[in-house]
């Protein structure tokens, strides 16, 4: 479960100092300020790695945009602080921004995000996070919980698609043609 902190006003330079200082943990900061603190174990890595790992060859291959691991941290309009275990954002979006501010956290919402349940988190928290992204202006969301074998997609304005057991997912039209294989993550 991911530990919940009220220590005051976090700055961003705040999180990156702790995130420095503490490898290991994921530090986010929710919409009303407070601190959240997700250890990683190493199969939790290993998953999150998987899914930036397929994300990133399907963007080779097509040259859509860039993609980013769980240590890149997202100031959402609402003033959420997340770093999503992947994400993904247009080449426009990425080209827009100034050298200095690709330096810092993202001012925005990523296009795709992607969550993968760890044993020390609540699969309610991460549904909660899901909406979030969603109402910062993710375009799609998808939360993996590999111990159950389920993926949940979200999208605005939709009810949440459940897949049970999938070998693979597609995340067309958001991701154009990418198939997220779910077999490495569910039986690693």
């Amino acid at each position: 479960m991911a530990i919940r902190l009220d220590l005051g006003t976090i700055t961003d330079e705040d999180l990156l100092r702790l995130s420095e200082r503490n490898p290991g943990y994921q530090f986010e900061r929710t919409a009303d300020g407070r601190l959240l603190v997700t250890p990683t174990g190493m199969e939790s890595g290993r998953r999150s790695l998987e899914i930036a790992y397929q994300l990133k060859r399907w963007n080779e291959q097509t040259g859509l945009g860039i993609v980013f691991d769980s240590s890149a941290g997202f100031r959402l309009p609402d003033g959420s602080l997340f770093s999503p275990d992947a994400s993904w954002i247009p080449k426009e979006r990425w080209e827009a921004l100034r050298p200095e501010e690709r330096e810092k956290f993202g001012a925005f919402c990523p296009d795709a995000v992607f969550e993968v349940l760890s044993s020390s988190q609540v699969l309610e928290e991460l549904r909660e996070k899901m909406r979030v992204y969603i109402r910062n202006g993710a375009r799609i969301a998808v939360l993996i919980d590999p111990y159950a074998r389920v993926v949940e997609i979200y999208r605005p304005g939709q009810d949440p698609e459940l897949h049970r057991a999938p070998a693979h997912v597609s995340l067309s039209p958001e991701l154009p043609d990418f198939a997220l294989d779910l077999r490495p993550i569910f039986e690693g």
